[in-house]
């Protein structure tokens, strides 16, 4: 069963950076595109950027374009989510997602249990 953690959450002001890594198990990394989406309170969960198996493409929800990249490292099974820029509309929990079919919106095979990203005014 694959499994995936996610870590690096937590409080930063507006304008700051935070990074969030997840950890990849139980699987073949590289078959899978990995991703990350987002949900904040009262909001339905939703895409923010993703990442082709082999790292060549990548994929941004226009609301993180040119804030957020994300990479990834095939050797220690492990995605990485670089914030910056980060507004209070950024305040959400963060969810690591991975999936063998797709690297957008659909992804949907396998969850993190999220990590909260907290951005104050």
């Amino acid at each position: 069963q694959v499994q995936l953690v996610e870590s690096g959450g937590g409080l930063v002001q507006a304008g700051g950076s935070l990074r969030l890594s997840c950890a990849v198990s139980g699987g073949t990394f590289s078959y899978y595109a990995m991703g990350w989406f987002r949900q904040a309170p009262g909001k339905e969960r939703e895409f923010v950027i993703s990442i082709s198996r082999s790292g060549g493409l990548t994929y941004y929800a226009d609301s993180v374009k040119g804030r957020f990249t994300i990479s990834r490292d095939n050797v220690k099974n492990t995605v990485t989510l670089e914030m910056n820029s980060l507004k209070p509309e950024d305040t959400a929990v963060y969810y690591c997602a991975a999936d063998a079919k797709t690297m957008g919106t659909a992804m949907n095979d396998y969850w993190g249990q999220g990590t909260q990203v907290t951005v104050s005014s």
